[in-house]
């Protein structure tokens, strides 16, 4: 299966299955692609891991809305709470020259092991 620069790519509403299991109602999309990712979709067809591009595409999709969520978990779960503290406590914070010190301290003591042949 060859695919052009233009690819015509069925793309499902993803996580909005109708009851029963049924396939939610498609759209049509056109994507234009580098030939890299053109090349990198004919491949996982050719493979067999994938019945056709739109699958492939389909995957995609799925891991992006997948890191996207993770991301976003994060964000709300431990990096807000972290800045609400900061903000509400501004002497929490350690100086960004500290810290630049303890890393610069932490890295000699590792170039200094590794030269008399410690881990």
């Amino acid at each position: 299966m060859t695919f052009s620069y233009r690819m015509w790519y069925t793309v499902m509403k993803l996580c909005n299955l109708e009851k029963g299991n049924r396939m939610a109602a498609t759209a049509k999309r056109t994507f234009s692609l580098p030939a890299e990712h053109a090349k990198y979709i004919d491949r996982q067809v050719a493979s067999g891991a994938y019945a056709s591009g739109s699958e492939v595409v389909r995957a995609g999709l799925r891991a992006l809305q997948e890191r996207d969520a993770a991301v976003e978990l994060w964000l709300r779960e431990e990096v807000a709470p972290v800045y609400d503290a900061m903000k509400e406590d501004p002497s929490r914070a350690i100086p960004a020259a500290k810290v630049f010190a303890r890393i610069r301290a932490r890295h000699a003591k590792r170039l200094k092991a590794q030269r008399r042949g410690k881990p």
